[in-house]
């Protein structure tokens, strides 16, 4: 997926209509006086939600390069940092919000992040590798069960009603239409239109605003549908990757954003008291990919993978193997070595009486092998017979003695 960066710069500018200033400290358990943060969505704001869940690395983001600036180490994040609700809860003085799983029986008195990298407002949308919109809800429905159990009834739903509830759907629902293993092509033409094949997606998505207002919740905050047709991985998809965006996916995108902005006025007029703030992303981000440079980006591409614009996905520890040998970019966590002191004795008391092991990293020593590997067959035409290391019949250790022997 493409570094989330891209998303970032207008997230002070809208925050400040949603989150209201808040007490810097939580020391005691305050409904009246603070506001939690619920988060539903898909990859845009999953937090490490898919972590805990059974599925492949295609839907989790718990390695490298991921997290590499500001956490320093890949939290499940789908960026090299933050994403957006983490700069959304600083500026409301709150703490980074945890992801429901794994549930510990926690209060989130704070808030809980739902949302889940892949997932989409149908349950049908990557089914089984995900946690949906639909079971978002429900374990939301066991949080607000949990928080009338702890604060009474009174108190829960004056937090609820309180709180800011922000969500990103709706993209996976399109990105599977576009999947050559997919069936929703057949699935689509079952169906009048597309405008048909949208309506469906947000109709489910009002359907779990309402549920949430049923509860309490009063103000909603979303994002709508970024201009998928120019996301890297979808751009490959053109014939002869000549660079330019898959008009059928932006076609979606547009459709899916009109329909969600009629959906929202008309749920204001409908619900008493619902307040809410759409961001145009399909905007901004479409600005940031057609010119980098005006926000100080060197090109648009995905953050890892390979072809053009990296478009084809690539990440993780098997994936950077194939994109070293694919276009010989090597990470730069690839020489990382963590050296382990082991004490030789019960009470060590000095340097020398630990025994050091160093831990080479597993993509070094993969990439080291293949290449071993390929070359094994020629290293007798390579190596000189002067250089006993690599070759047949000798031992590294011969180089001692021919070391000693042309000594003076």
């Amino acid at each position: 997926m493409s570094t989330l960066q891209y998303f970032l710069s207008f997230l002070v500018s809208f925050s400040s209509i949603l989150i209201p200033i808040i007490c810097h400290e939580f020391d005691h358990l305050q409904p009246n006086n603070h506001v939690a943060f619920f988060i539903f969505g898909d990859s845009l704001f999953d937090a490490g939600m898919n972590n805990y869940i059974n599925t492949t690395t295609d839907y989790q983001a718990n390695f490298w390069p991921y997290g590499e600036t500001f956490f320093n180490y890949p939290t499940g994040r789908f960026s090299n940092g933050r994403l957006m609700p983490d700069f959304i809860a600083e500026y409301a003085k709150l703490p980074l919000i945890p992801t429901y799983l794994p549930y510990n029986n926690q209060l989130f008195v704070h808030g809980v992040n739902f949302a889940s990298g892949g997932a989409g407002a149908l349950v049908e949308s990557h089914r089984g590798y995900v946690v949906d919109l639909e079971t978002q809800l429900s374990y939301f429905n066991i949080v607000e069960k949990k928080l009338k159990q702890k604060l009474g009834d009174a108190e829960a739903k004056t937090l609820l009603s309180k709180s800011v509830y922000l969500f990103s759907v709706g993209g996976n629902d399109y990105l599977v239409l576009f999947n050559s293993n997919s069936t929703y092509k057949s699935v689509l033409q079952s169906y009048k239109s597309k405008k048909e094949y949208v309506g469906m997606v947000i109709g489910n998505l009002t359907s779990t605003i309402k549920e949430i207002y049923k509860k309490g919740g009063r103000k909603f905050a979303f994002v709508n549908s970024v201009p998928l047709g120019c996301l890297p991985g979808v751009k490959i998809l053109v014939p002869g990757n000549s660079g330019s965006c898959l008009e059928a996916a932006l076609e979606m995108a547009r459709l899916h954003n009109k329909e969600l902005h009629k959906a929202l006025q008309e749920l204001e007029r409908q619900l008493e008291g619902f307040k809410y703030a759409n961001h145009d992303l399909y905007s901004s981000l479409g600005e940031r990919i057609n010119n980098p440079s005006r926000y100080g980006f060197k090109e648009a591409t995905a953050c890892c993978g390979i072809g053009p614009g990296r478009g084809n996905y690539t990440c993780g520890v098997s994936a950077a193997i194939s994109d070293f040998f694919h276009n010989g970019r090597l990470l730069r966590e690839l020489n990382a070595t963590e050296i382990e002191l082991v004490p030789k004795l019960d009470v060590p008391l000095k340097v020398g009486d630990f025994r050091p092991f160093f831990n080479c990293n597993v993509l070094y020593k993969a990439v080291s092998k293949i290449i071993a590997n390929r070359v094994r067959w020629s290293l007798g035409d390579l190596v000189e017979e002067t250089q006993p290391a690599f070759v047949s019949g000798r031992r590294i250790s011969d180089n001692m003695f021919l070391l000693w022997v042309k000594q003076p």
